[in-house]
């Protein structure tokens, strides 16, 4: 498992934006942004969760902003920059955190609207957003954009098909984002944060479609294969501080000894790893 020593990050003067910060991965992110002096807009629909999250971030001393905003919708993105750089400023940082896993089943079962929702948010949300701040970072010649993929990019899972075909499409999304912001200094890195025991875990492992279709799932998670929320929290301030923009366009795990990746980013952008290729023999 990677190890990320954030003990050394300044980001003191950098306003991040955080979409489903309201709780889980998106939480822990917002938390440690904040700790490390970023100024954290925190986006998510339920105000609720958006109040605590905020209320854990200025707990800690931190400055934390909570704006209620759906993803897929555009307008609502829109005002919701606008309304980030007004009361904080030009965003610096953007997480898109915000994601839903589908609902497990057969392909030739699914209910085609829930398999569009999830594409709807897990990757049409991240491009509203980006589009959004995106502009904005390419007019002032900086900016980082840090999406939150999944292993489930890589290869595909029985009875996971939306979630599968979601991270993947976001996964060369932040390459698109890499290869169109390199000539304006903004930086995209796409991470799997591994399987993390959030809300969104418990429905996969407790709902009856989750259950049904993904039965070794919940034997992994209850066997103790979660990983803490605070690796994949500390690997982005990491990204945020620019210490990796090297390697900007890769996909990066919390697996990854981030440090030798960042040594090796001259061999790694050579032979383009770290991506999605078709290898052929």
């Amino acid at each position: 498992m990677g190890t990320f020593d954030t003990s050394d990050v300044d980001l003191s003067g950098q306003i991040a934006i955080v979409t489903g910060g309201g709780r889980g991965l998106g939480r822990a992110m917002a938390l440690a942004l904040a700790a490390a002096q970023a100024k954290v807009a925190v986006v998510a629909r339920n105000q609720a969760e958006l109040a605590q999250t905020v209320d854990l971030i200025r707990q800690a001393g931190g400055h934390g902003l909570g704006l209620q905003a759906d993803v897929t919708d555009p307008q609502a993105v829109a005002a919701m920059v606008d309304a980030v750089e007004a009361q904080l400023g030009p965003v610096d940082i953007l997480v898109n955190s915000a994601g839903v896993p589908g609902v497990p089943s057969p392909i030739w079962t699914a209910n085609l609207d829930e398999w569009r929702r999830a594409l709807d948010v897990n990757v049409y949300g991240v491009v509203a957003c980006t589009v959004s701040v995106m502009r904005r970072m390419v007019e002032r010649h900086r900016g980082r954009i840090i999406n939150i993929a999944s292993g489930a990019a890589l290869a595909p899972i029985p009875n996971g098909s939306a979630y599968c075909v979601s991270k993947a499409a976001l996964a060369r999304l932040t390459e698109c984002v890499a290869v169109d912001g390199r000539e304006h200094s903004v930086v995209a890195f796409a991470i799997n944060p591994g399987s993390v025991r959030t809300a969104m875990t418990d429905y996969l492992i407790e709902s009856e479609a989750g259950r049904t279709y993904l039965p070794w799932y919940r034997e992994f998670i209850l066997g103790g294969g979660d990983v803490p929320a605070e690796l994949s929290a500390n690997l982005v301030v990491l990204l945020a501080s620019g210490r990796a923009d090297s390697l900007s366009g890769r996909f990066i795990e919390v697996t990854d000894d981030l440090d030798q990746l960042i040594a090796q980013a001259e061999q790694i952008v050579r032979d383009d790893l770290h991506t999605l290729r078709l290898r052929k023999v």
